[in-house]
């Protein structure tokens, strides 16, 4: 799936992000409302910046631990694609659990609250992140659903 030493398809990577639906559902955090942050208020992913000379799997399973308590392994990472943006390389993830994981998620200090939510409600939920919205659909699509 990913390169080793930092690198996923060969590419340097500044951070990453995880589609993780729990029971089908989306989970989806509420950033928080400071002016200074990216997309404030907005529905976000779990995921974040690189550290160190993480992998881009080591990477967003911190993020995910740190952001709403759920320890996943690299194996529950079924999907993965690089996308460049204007500031680097970011590389984006998708899981699927059992609904049931639901009830261990301990919500971090980022963010608002966090909420699961159909793809579909997603995608048209005007506080969604959009590239994020296209990100899902391009999992959706190659999963076939």
């Amino acid at each position: 799936m990913a390169g080793r030493g930092g690198h996923i398809w060969g590419m340097e990577f500044r951070g990453a992000k995880l589609a993780l639906f729990l029971g089908g559902e989306l989970l989806v955090i509420r950033r928080d409302q400071k002016p200074d942050i990216p997309w404030p208020g907005r529905w976000d992913l779990p995921g974040g910046g690189r550290e160190g000379a993480e992998s881009p799997e080591a990477c967003v399973l911190r993020e995910t631990r740190e952001e709403v308590g759920l320890v996943l392994a690299a194996s529950d990472l079924v999907w993965a694609r690089s996308y460049r943006q204007s500031n680097g390389t970011v590389c984006f993830f998708a899981a699927e659990m059992p609904g049931a994981l639901a009830g261990q998620i301990r919500f971090g200090d980022e963010g608002q609250g966090w909420r699961l939510m159909t793809a579909e409600a997603y995608g048209r939920d005007p506080l969604a992140i959009p590239h994020f919205v296209t990100r899902v659909g391009h999992y959706l699509s190659e999963r076939g659903g």
